[in-house]
């Protein structure tokens, strides 16, 4: 089995106005006492996993690490030395690791070793030490190529900077790089769309993540939008209809590129799906360090807690900062099995779950596929192609 590792950066130069994370803008002087804090959570909880047989929670033998994933947040402004340091950590202190030194020209390589970076925190120096350290993919918060939506998010960046950012990625040697586009900001057209797809092809990622604005009270555009106001763009949002349209229209330019859709907001070059969000999907071993970073070994999950500062003064203490702990139920299991096995566009094999589970699903399967909302082909359960823009009123119909 292999396990993958999930580095948890929480600070931004900015809060776009979108965002529902546990992120935010924070002091410069506090990126390397953070950095040295996640070096001592691997450095202890690797104890606790290795040392004398503990092997975590659930006393679960966890494998080899084969994907490390920086999050936040945009760990691209941590320094270099710092992000080598936390991945040495990691290489050190968990058994098997693969080196993070494979071919960069390689799709199959062993070691899957990923970054998030915002385009305008990008150098030639960054992007040369990134490569040093064993970092060999890159994925790049691009959200759009129009100038007014990333002003009415609150993003950093301009369209200049996408095409800038991937150039010093290239000449440093990234051959695996990843672009976010978000469908729905604020000010969107379907022409500014249109064109936001056919810069993203003219760059031609390996990786391509698409997402629908969520509109939730957990983010600034969220409770404007909600509240029926202004500010933010908010009474600039597309519609529900024009975001599924945009979204439509992805999925048909991107299939016409060649790009695999794998998952309901991914899309891969052959070779190139995203291994370690695989593994969320497919209900495989992580374990998240840092601030907010989140674990599961198959049997539990756990949580740190969200405050950066609390989080530092814990480990400075001596303490693990785990907030939440809970052990997953047979039906919680059932459950996740079933959704997020659907966000994959190859779906779920429902024999083996049935089996596994000891559960009779069919009822609820017959019901959505005499509703159109499933396909089925064997023992394999899939989201209709037409119903992917309303997954989460599947899931809901599924689960209820």
């Amino acid at each position: 089995m292999s396990l993958g590792i999930y580095i948890q950066v929480p600070f931004c130069q900015t809060k776009c106005t979108y965002c529902n994370f546990h992120t935010g803008p924070a002091a410069r002087s506090m990126y390397a006492p953070y950095a040295r804090a996640v070096e001592r959570e691997i450095r202890e909880r690797a104890g606790q996993y290795f040392a004398g047989g503990q092997k975590g929670p659930a006393q679960a033998d966890l494998g080899h690490v084969d994907t490390i994933y920086v999050g936040g947040g945009t760990p691209s402004l941590l320094d270099p030395s710092d992000l080598a340091t936390i991945l040495d950590a990691v290489r050190e202190h968990f058994p098997d690791t693969a080196p993070g030194t494979a071919s960069a020209t390689a799709p199959d390589i062993a070691d899957e070793v990923t970054l998030e970076a915002d385009p305008e925190t990008i150098t030639a120096e960054k992007a040369e030490a990134w490569r040093a350290a064993g970092i060999n993919r890159i994925s790049l918060g691009a959200q759009s190529f129009h100038d007014s939506e990333l002003v009415a998010a609150g993003r950093m960046h301009r369209r200049a900077d996408i095409f800038r950012a991937v150039n010093l990625l290239r000449a440093a040697g990234f051959a695996n790089i990843s672009l976010d586009l978000i469908a729905g900001l604020p000010h969107q057209t379907a022409t500014s769309w249109s064109d936001s797809l056919a810069e993203l092809l003219r760059i031609r990622p390996e990786h391509i993540s698409i997402y629908l604005l969520e509109i939730d009270e957990g983010s600034r555009l969220g409770r404007e939008s909600l509240a029926g106001g202004s500010r933010y763009g908010a009474a600039a949002i597309p519609d529900d209809d024009a975001m599924a349209t945009s979204y439509e229209h992805a999925c048909a330019e991107l299939a016409a590129a060649g790009y695999e859709h794998y998952e309901i907001s991914n899309w891969a070059l052959p070779g190139f799906c995203s291994r370690h969000n695989l593994k969320y999907w497919r209900r495989e071993p992580y374990l998240g360090f840092g601030a907010g970073a989140h674990s599961f070994d198959g049997r539990w999950r756990w949580a740190n807690a969200h405050d950066p500062a609390a989080y530092v003064t814990a480990i400075e203490k001596g303490q693990l900062p785990t907030e939440q702990r809970e052990e997953v139920t047979r039906e919680q299991a059932l459950e996740e099995e079933m959704f997020l096995g659907l966000r994959q566009l190859e779906g779920i094999d429902l024999a083996r779950i049935e089996n596994e589970y000891h559960a009779n699903l069919s009822p609820r399967i017959d019901a959505l596929l005499a509703q159109g909302l499933i396909e089925r082909q064997g023992t394999r359960v899939r989201l209709a192609p037409s119903k992917l823009t309303i997954a989460n009123e599947v899931f809901v119909a599924l689960l209820d």
